[in-house]
């Protein structure tokens, strides 16, 4: 068994799907249908993980993690998306959840955070709560701009969110809520797209994100030696930021550059045939 997880949803085919999932890849599953059943679950057991929604009849997942984060400090949470309020992801955020799960989502996505959500917990990563300061007034005003030039054209929220992304580095609750108010549509459209894709983020990067690709192709050419070469170097896990934040680290399971394998991409940057040294050396360009 490499970790005990407890899913709370409403959606019986949630849980199941959970289930059907996780519990080949050895994760020991359990189950709640809503907050009050989850805590008195967590009262009586402990769990590595809790993987949550956060729209359930009777105690919602805002509340259930709270009490975990009172009750059970140890214990990781990822959040299951779907459409929540934008206020509900911030104080989702500001309870340090480790990740997030859109839904509907896909098997390789849930063993993929699922994944990530031990290594961080294992490691003792601790997930920092959002500034409040999330982006400058001049950017606010750079994206009012954007968003006028954009207005009533179809299809302009995807270019926007990146032209976003782009100004401010990721796309936090209020970014997003900002966005919608400038293109006059539903905050639950842009989360919804925000949520989909996988270029996109809500949570800040370093200045240079370097990604590594463990798609099959990589991974039998040491991509997983060259990310803990390049963990050790950068002191950060998965996910992590440096403390001058100048880097950031991911690991991403396909970077469609196969025939360059092993891969390693910083920012728009794409290093092919990269080994343990070389990896160090690819740094040294962004210092």
């Amino acid at each position: 068994m490499v970790g005990k997880i407890l899913v709370v949803d409403d959606e019986p085919v949630v849980i199941k799907s959970c289930e059907r999932i996780l519990t080949p890849e050895g994760y020991s599953v359990d189950s709640a249908s809503n907050g009050k059943e989850a805590i008195g679950i967590l009262e009586k057991n402990g769990y590595d993980l809790v993987i949550t929604d956060l729209k359930m009849p009777d105690m919602d997942g805002i509340e259930l993690i709270r009490w975990i984060r009172n009750s059970r400090l140890d214990t990781g949470v990822v959040v299951i998306t779907g459409y929540p309020s934008q206020e509900s992801i911030r104080d989702a955020l500001s309870m340090r959840i480790i990740d997030y799960l859109p839904k509907p989502f896909s098997p390789e996505l849930l063993v993929e955070v699922t994944q990530k959500a031990m290594e961080w917990k294992k490691a003792g990563v601790v997930i920092e709560a959002p500034p409040h300061d999330e982006y400058s007034e001049e950017a606010a005003r750079q994206l009012d701009s954007i968003t006028k030039k954009y207005r009533n054209k179809p299809g302009s929220l995807i270019p926007v969110l990146q032209q976003a992304q782009e100004l401010v580095g990721y796309l936090p609750p209020s970014l997003q809520k900002l966005i919608a108010r400038g293109l006059n549509i539903p905050v639950s459209e842009v989360h919804g797209v925000v949520s989909f894709y996988s270029f996109f983020t809500m949570k800040p990067k370093g200045k240079h994100n370097v990604r590594v690709c463990l798609g099959t192709a990589c991974y039998v050419k040491g991509a997983e030696e060259i990310l803990k070469r390049l963990k050790d170097e950068l002191n950060i896990d998965i996910g992590g930021i440096t403390s001058d934040r100048k880097y950031s680290l991911e690991s991403v399971r396909c970077l469609g550059a196969c025939g360059l394998a092993p891969v390693v991409v910083v920012d728009k940057d794409t290093y092919g045939s990269v080994n343990r040294v070389k990896a160090t050396d690819v740094l040294k360009e962004y210092e």
